[in-house]
C-alpha cells in the first residue's frame, strides 16, 4: 500500500535550518509530483512547495519563496525540503502529499518543525 513517511522536524532557532525527508514506499514514486504542505495551530493546511515527477519543475508559496528547497530523488524514493532562515511563523505540522487521480489522495502523517529561542 502506499506510505508516505515524513522526518527531520525539530526544534530550532529563529534564522536556523532544518531539511525535512519524505520516504515513499508501494507506489512508482517516479511518475507522480510531490508536494510539502503544513498546518500551522488553528490554521488551515497550506501548500508549502511542489515538485513534479521528475525535479524539473517546482513552485513555491509565496511565504517561503527563497528560504525553502524543495527536491527529490527517484532512485532513493525520497523528497526533501530543504528550510533555511526559519521563522517563528513556520512553526507547524509539515505533510508529504501526492495525487494519483480522483479520490486518489495520500497523505504521511506529518513531522512538527518548532522555531522558537
Amino acid at each position: 500500500q502506499v506510505q508516505l513517511v515524513e522526518s527531520g522536524g525539530d526544534l530550532v532557532q529563529p534564522g536556523g535550518s532544518l531539511r525535512l525527508s519524505c520516504a515513499a514506499s508501494g507506489f512508482t514514486f517516479s511518475r507522480y509530483a510531490m508536494s510539502w504542505y503544513r498546518q500551522a495551530p488553528g490554521k488551515e493546511r497550506e501548500l508549502v512547495a511542489a515538485i513534479t515527477s521528475t525535479g524539473s519543475i517546482t513552485n513555491y508559496a509565496d511565504s517561503v519563496k527563497g528560504r525553502f528547497t524543495i527536491s527529490r530523488n527517484n532512485g532513493k524514493n525520497t523528497m526533501y525540503l530543504q528550510m533555511n532562515s526559519l521563522k517563528p511563523e513556520d512553526t507547524a505540522v509539515y505533510y508529504c502529499y501526492t495525487n494519483m487521480g480522483p479520490k486518489k489522495d495520500y497523505w504521511g502523517q506529518g513531522t512538527q518543525v518548532t522555531v522558537s529561542s
